[in-house]
């Protein structure tokens, strides 16, 4: 309380005496001038805020904050990017503080290198010829200008750069000229180039097949055809698949990139190989620039149409083949396009305002139009509708057809292929294969007497052989067909039989002496049930007549050929056998024979060269022994081959001749190799087991290996009457066309040519083996006829010219107008319109039919022939398919112009990423893995049985070892 008290006393205290002192007063006057101060701020502040209010609005408070805000927040920023552009050169300058001072030298260098004008030297040679070097220079220019400079130059000025990628380029260019001269094209060309078509062409057949086994009701899509043929084409190549290259353009790209720099690795020098930034620019200019855009317009099929109506532009379109191919067509596309374009003839037509000879003519056009819509109108219907109509079976369902006699059958070719199916079917093969081999006896016999005679009208030496060979050829005949061993046998009266038997016995053979029993055998033919009558009731006989062009017309058309050459052979291998060395010598059986090619040379006679082999020949007898040398050509030992493998089916599998070279046969290091396998066949055929397996044998071989000159009439005579079937050790289903090729074709190039591509255009080995036959003894003929023996240096030659400077030349002129006309990039070509593009594929195909011969109609079939056209047409209408085509093309190219490096084995792995290559794969690992178990099953029980007999073995061991110490 007294603290209170005093507390409350002092504060009176000190108010009275700031009161009354001066400093108090002021103090008091002080804080009422504060007061109106105040006073006076408040109210100007709320007059001002007023008239802010009633001039700019209730809301002007908001837009002056918000005005406010923004200021402040920029200056902010401002501070903020002052103060780091400040911290980063203060930052750099602490970094550079800690660095040495850079050379003065260095700076110096520097701009004496950009000072320095560099001159710019350019080797215009590239191949040796001026005439190829100036188009490539250009092509060299124009890649550049448009695919690199147009761009460069926009980042520098400096044309170093484009000077190492036009020398990186010409020196490519320089290495694949020089590798490409010392190349030999022809193998390539002639059989190479060939072989890659034509299996090509197989495959599309195989896949073609396979869509129609599939389902006659299910139309197959051309995405389901490309998908089968690629798998057929692992079938067939078994190690590559190239549908990834073919179908995805994003794979394609990458393939073209892996494929340049190989090569860029093989033609540039090791230093502008390693520089990767010039590399990848030349790369991708010859992958994405050149190669890609080319391979497109090479696997067009409207390019590829519009070349095939160019090259065959001189021929006229025919009504008859125009109107064939509409009736073929089985795409919907192409007969509307036709029918469009025939409703705007019409149209026109009828527009017209004509009168007098005009009108007819204009009538006649309209009529013809209207049939044109008629047909593609009742085309499309079928199509569409799924109710596809096979003519062959709605002809043999029509009712009466028209009649082939028997005998122009037997002297046409494309009939008596049918005819010889059916009679093979029912088991008559026997009695047409004796008439057909009477027949060509009979013309044999008479051309070797004709010959025989002339010799005695000059008075020259005669000899017995030919009426020998004549003899024996009769007596095969005989027992091939007629006699008791014979099988099958022609049942004939054995009076007839017997009587041939008397007069081969005692009388020399005559061209007649069959005549009465082959018209024996010719009535039975004709009048038995079961042969021709019942043939013409049979689905081949309309197959025949549509092959014939007979389903229309009843007029037998037969074959211009003539009787004559129809049959100038037999196709049996009975005369084959019979002319052969039939002599009833027996060989001594104790004689031991060896013989071994000591020498090899080559021999020049009459300008033909060719290789001579010296056989060291010994021959050891109980009581003797000789010794001698022959000489033989390779022609010799081919000729000799054929006719011990037609005697002796066995050795065939057996025995394998050296194959043929067409090139360069006669170099030192080929003849040493053909030696090596020419021994290797003679001793193999001179094993003793060999002649005891095939007594008959030994003589042919003394025969061949005696010292006098080697006959070849008796395989030539073979040769012109060849066997009914050729063996294959392969499968032709899954095989490729080289695989197959004759032995005796492969020497002839034309004929090589010809007769594999007509095998796989016309289907000819799936057929008659004996048409094929025909054929090929047909083009032998005409080639002979046409240029003799010098048809294949004809082609060397003409391959050289496609390989001369001037023809290379004229190719990169073509190549360079194509991509850049008059010195400008060509602008990519639009698409054409459907229905033009339609259009053409019916003006190809019409060009095609229309440029076929007669001839070749009657020689295979019509229906055959137009198949076999439209064939290889619809082969060509599918991009994905022709570029795998181009691509083949084109590793065969690689692979023949870098022989030494594994370019096959490179495409495999480049290939390996297929799809279809790794299912095929599975499967066959699937398929292998059974096997494969069974021989781990078999392994197993093998080491089983071992353990347990080596236990046995080892406690019989020990039961002798304690035997042994018992004893001891």
């Amino acid at each position: 309380m007294l603290a209170e008290y005093e507390d409350g006393h002092l504060k009176l205290l000190y108010g009275h005496l700031v009161a009354y002192s001066p400093f108090g007063n002021a103090r008091v006057w002080n804080s009422h001038r504060n007061m109106d101060t105040s006073l006076s701020i408040w109210g100007w502040g709320s007059l001002g805020v007023v008239l802010f209010l009633v001039t700019f609005g209730p809301f002007a408070i908001f837009y002056f904050a918000f005005y406010i805000l923004c200021f402040v927040g920029g200056g902010f920023v401002v501070t903020l990017l002052f103060g780091k552009t400040n911290s980063e050169k203060y930052l750099e300058q602490c970094e550079h503080s800690f660095l040495p001072p850079t050379s003065v030298g260095i700076f110096k260098c520097t701009e004496e290198m950009k000072c320095e004008a560099r001159p710019i030297k350019i080797d215009r040679r590239l191949t040796g010829a001026n005439i190829i070097d100036e188009p490539l220079q250009q092509v060299i220019q124009f890649s550049l200008r448009d695919y690199v400079q147009y761009w460069y130059y926009t980042l520098s000025d400096d044309e170093s750069f484009l000077l190492e990628i036009r020398q990186a380029l010409q020196n490519a260019l320089i290495q694949f000229s020089t590798r490409s001269k010392e190349m030999d094209w022809q193998p390539y060309f002639t059989t190479r180039l060939v072989d890659d078509f034509a299996t090509h062409l197989r495959v599309f057949r195989k896949a073609q097949q396979r869509i129609t086994e599939k389902d006659d009701q299910m139309k197959g899509t051309a995405e389901d055809l490309v998908d089968t043929f690629f798998k057929v084409e692992v079938e067939m190549e078994k190690e590559v698949c190239r549908d990834l290259v073919c179908t995805s353009p994003k794979d394609e790209e990458g393939f073209l990139r892996d494929l340049c720099e190989v090569l860029l690795y093989l033609l540039l020098p090791p230093g502008d190989f390693q520089n990767k930034i010039m590399r990848y620019f030349v790369r991708e200019i010859l992958a994405r620039g050149i190669l890609l855009p080319l391979i497109n317009q090479l696997s067009d099929p409207d390019y590829i149409n519009q070349y095939v109506i160019w090259m065959i532009r001189d021929s006229n379109c025919n009504y008859e083949a125009f109107m064939n191919v509409i009736k073929l067509s089985d795409n919907v596309g192409e007969l509307e396009a036709v029918r469009d374009k025939a409703g705007e003839e019409l149209q026109y037509l009828r527009s017209l305002d004509t009168a007098g000879d005009d009108i007819n003519t204009i009538k006649n056009q309209i009529n013809s139009l209207l049939y044109v819509v008629k047909v593609c109108d009742s085309r499309i219907q079928r199509l569409q509708s799924g109710k596809e109509i096979d003519t062959v079976k709605l002809a043999a369902n029509f009712g009466k057809l028209c009649t082939v006699p028997l005998d122009n059958i037997l002297v046409d070719n494309v009939a008596l292929q049918f005819f010889m199916d059916y009679m093979q079917q029912t088991g008559g093969q026997a009695h047409l294969f004796f008439w057909m081999t009477v027949e060509g006896y009979r013309v044999t016999a008479q051309q070797q007497l004709e010959v025989l005679l002339s010799r005695q009208r000059d008075g020259k030496h005669q000899t017995n052989q030919t009426k020998g060979l004549l003899r024996a050829a009769a007596v095969g005949i005989y027992e091939q067909y007629l006699s008791e061993k014979a099988s099958p046998r022609v049942n004939i009266d054995d009076s007839l039989v017997a009587k041939l038997a008397e007069t081969l016995n005692h009388e020399e053979p005559t061209p007649e002496i069959f005549d009465d029993i082959q018209r024996k055998v010719y009535d039975l033919m004709l009048r038995d049930e079961r042969f021709y009558p019942s043939f013409k009731q049979n689905a081949l006989y309309v197959r025949m007549l549509a092959e014939l062009d007979m389903l229309k017309d009843p007029s037998f058309r037969g074959s211009d050929d003539g009787e004559g050459e129809s049959f100038n052979g037999s196709p049996t291998s009975s005369i084959n056998l019979s002319l052969d060395d039939l002599s009833n010598v027996s060989s001594d059986e104790s004689a031991q024979l060896h013989a071994y090619i000591s020498d090899t040379g080559v021999c020049n006679d009459h300008g033909k060269t060719y290789a001579l082999y010296a056989i060291t020949v010994h021959r050891r007898n109980p009581t003797s022994e000789e010794r001698w040398k022959t000489y033989r050509r390779y022609s010799d030992f081919h000729d000799f081959h054929m006719r011990i493998t037609e005697q002796f089916e066995n050795l065939a599998s057996i025995l394998k001749l050296p194959g043929k070279k067409t090139f360069n046969n006669m170099d030192r290091e080929f003849l040493e190799k053909r030696k090596k396998d020419l021994n290797a066949y003679l001793q193999l055929l001179l094993n003793p087991e060999m002649m005891k397996a095939s007594p008959a044998l030994a003589h042919c071989v003394y025969d061949f290996l005696e010292n006098k000159a080697y006959s070849k009439g008796k395989g030539d005579f073979a040769r012109k009457v060849p066997p009914l079937m050729q063996k294959t050790d392969s499968d032709p289903e899954h095989c490729r066309v080289a695989a197959q090729l004759d032995d005796n074709v492969d020497d002839n190039i034309p004929l090589r040519v010809m007769l594999l591509l007509m095998d796989e255009v016309f289907d000819l080995k799936e057929r008659n083996q004996w048409l094929r036959r025909n054929i090929k003894n047909l083009l032998q003929q005409l080639i002979r006829a046409t240029y003799g023996d010098t048809i294949n240096r004809k082609i060397v030659d003409h391959v050289d010219s496609m390989t001369s400077p001037e023809q290379v030349a004229d190719a990169v002129k073509r190549f360079r107008d194509a991509f850049w006309p008059n010195g400008i990039l060509a602008e990519t070509v639009p698409r054409r319109n459907k229905d033009i593009r339609m259009r053409t594929r019916v003006a190809g195909k019409t060009k095609l039919l229309e440029i076929m011969p007669d001839e070749l109609k009657h020689i295979i079939g019509a229906e055959t022939t137009r198949k076999g056209i439209l064939r290889v047409f619809e082969m060509f209408q599918h991009t994905q398919l022709n570029k795998r085509m181009v691509y083949v093309f084109l590793e065969g190219f690689l692979e023949t112009l870098f022989p030494q490096y594994k370019f096959h084995e490179l495409f495999s792995k480049l290939h390996s990423r297929s799809e279809q290559m790794q299912r095929y794969k599975q499967r066959l690992q699937s398929t292998q893995a059974p096997s494969l178990q069974k021989r781990t099953n078999m392994n197993q029980n093998v080491m089983v049985i071992f353990i347990e007999r080596q236990r046995i073995l080892n406690f019989y061991l020990e039961f002798a070892l304690c035997s042994v110490q018992q004893k001891s």
